[in-house]
């Protein structure tokens, strides 16, 4: 009878381990799933910039058209994105999203050179939308960030780590802004 009730004992041992590997195992799919779910989000929200941009480009041409430096690096910027985007690397994405940021502020500050370009209604329109997607985009990369800390910290804590080593479940990749987006941009008449 004792040795019926180790038994007993240890699969019960065994059945808690193996409902326990299996409650860290769904947790980190879950927020696995959440992560994709934030890039996803983020990636709405670029591609509505990203259709935006041709038109705000054409009018600030019409205005200050001698500023195709400005005007050839936005574009740069939106070609870097869509390839990006195609390729689907998340990092080389990320890479691009910066320098198409970094290129839409140079593009703001050459239009408040030009009074009748701020007085334009449809682009004052287009700079509102812009900025109403900028703000999006700033909520979706907080929402994604918030989400790959609670991942990656997931993935490195014990016991969680040891599961998600069994399983090959790997660190994501923050959304960060890179130095050169951080510097005041310099425009020069």
């Amino acid at each position: 009878m004792p040795f019926v009730i180790t038994v007993l004992v240890i699969l019960v041992i065994l059945v808690a381990l193996a409902l326990w590997g299996v409650g860290m195992y769904n947790n980190l799919v879950t927020l696995r799933n959440r992560v994709k779910n934030g890039w996803a989000q983020i990636d709405v929200q670029l591609k509505q910039r990203a259709d935006l941009i041709p038109n705000l480009v054409e009018t600030v041409k019409g205005y200050a058209g001698h500023e195709s430096t400005v005007l050839t690096q936005v574009t740069q910027a939106r070609a870097g994105v869509v390839a990006a985007a195609a390729n689907g690397d998340v990092a080389q994405r990320m890479t691009a999203e910066n320098a198409l940021s970094r290129a839409l502020v140079n593009l703001q500050a050459t239009a408040e050179a030009y009074p009748q370009l701020q007085a334009n209604q449809n682009f004052m329109d287009l700079q509102a939308q812009l900025k109403a997607l900028e703000s999006k985009i700033a909520y979706a990369r907080q929402f994604y960030n918030d989400i790959v800390l609670k991942y990656n910290t997931a993935t490195e804590t014990v016991p969680t780590n040891i599961v998600a080593g069994l399983f090959n479940f790997e660190q994501a990749q923050y959304f960060q802004v890179d130095e050169t987006s951080r510097q005041v941009p310099q425009v020069r008449f």
